[in-house]
């Protein structure tokens, strides 16, 4: 598959992850969280379906290709409505250790992330990848009837029009989106640039995107337990200044040992970044915590649109090697250390 067919597999899940977390809040407040939570996980649920499905549509690669833009596109509207969802629970639900409860969530939200790869490979070593997509679908199907019969409604704020929004609101929506390609450029495109231009095997630079992924959770745990002793500011800015480095360790690595390190360093500096955003927005605008959590993960959507599908054109049309895009990442990162250093500057202040 070629890089910009490969890129264009993620506009649905980009295009429906953004609407379904923008959408999210407002209905929220006309049917209730739990119902779009409810509808998130069915969303999830149909999309490991196609996708385990897809197994058997592998000799028309047009069919499968199609089964997989439509699962993608599903697991896209779940990934926005669950994950809107699930963020203003954990604030909801933790009153004065938002910061620590949103942090563990996406700590347990990596945890997963961090395993796919791994359990991808050892599956496609046992010759059968698609039972993996088919024991989540069994998972899911579990959780939404457990789901279903709790009590998971909370009190939610008030929307917001366009005219009331103040600059620190966009000021941390545009981080965010910065955050969102800084993410991708690790998360989506490690594997290609190890194996095409390191010469590093499929195996190992899954253990590279592991390894990322697993930084990302370990990342978010331990700041999680930092933050009580740690001021949270010096966290969130510190963590892009990690990021600088890390896109420039990324662009000189040479093999799969290097790729590994390089790409962990990376998953360290991404780690807690955006959970703190979404925290931070609650602790400022606690009566619009469900809209700000929605919003900013479609604007997360967006820098992972922008990553996911721009990559591609850039090495196919424009042919801008894999290393000048991981260093040009350092730039992505210095300007989120600009607006996160806007972001906290009035608490420094005080």
């Amino acid at each position: 598959m070629n890089p910009s067919r490969y890129g264009m597999m993620f506009i649905p899940q980009v295009i429906l992850a953004i609407l379904a977390s923008s959408l999210g809040p407002s209905l929220a407040r006309r049917w209730s969280l739990k119902r779009v939570f409810l509808i998130g996980l069915s969303a999830n649920l149909l999309a490991m379906t196609l996708l385990a499905l897809s197994h058997w549509l592998q000799d028309s690669r047009g069919a499968a290709y199609s089964i997989l833009l439509v699962a993608t596109g599903a697991l896209g509207f779940g990934f926005g409505s669950d994950v809107m969802a699930m963020n203003t629970y954990a604030e909801a639900f933790s009153p004065g250790r938002e910061d620590r409860a949103v942090l563990v969530f996406n700590g347990l939200l990596g945890t997963g992330t961090a395993l796919a790869p791994l359990f991808v490979a050892i599956f496609r070593r046992l010759g059968a990848w698609w039972l993996l997509p088919l024991m989540v679908a069994v998972a899911l199907t579990g959780l939404l009837l457990v789901s279903a019969k709790e009590s998971l409604d909370t009190p939610l704020g008030e929307g917001v029009s366009r005219s009331e929004r103040i600059p620190r609101q966009w000021l941390l929506a545009a981080v965010v989106l910065l955050y969102g390609i800084a993410e991708t450029l690790n998360g989506n495109w490690s594997g290609p640039f190890l194996t095409e231009d390191c010469g590093v095997s499929a195996r190992g630079a899954s253990f590279a995107l592991s390894a990322f992924w697993a930084t990302v959770t370990i990342g978010r745990i331990l700041f999680a337990v930092l933050s009580s002793r740690i001021k949270v500011r010096w966290i969130y800015i510190g963590l892009p200044v990690l990021l600088i480095a890390a896109f420039q360790v990324i662009s000189h690595a040479q093999d799969e040992t290097s790729g590994i390190v390089a790409f962990g360093l990376a998953g360290l500096g991404c780690s807690a970044f955006f959970p703190l955003c979404i925290s931070l927005s609650g602790q400022e605008f606690p009566r619009l915590a469900a809209t700000m959590s929605g919003e900013l993960v479609a604007f997360y959507q967006a820098g992972y649109g922008i990553a996911a599908f721009g990559v591609g054109p850039l090495r196919e049309f424009a042919r801008i090697p894999f290393r000048s895009v991981y260093s040009f990442g350092s730039l992505v990162a210095a300007a989120m250390l600009a607006g996160a250093a806007a972001v906290v500057a009035r608490d420094c202040a005080v």
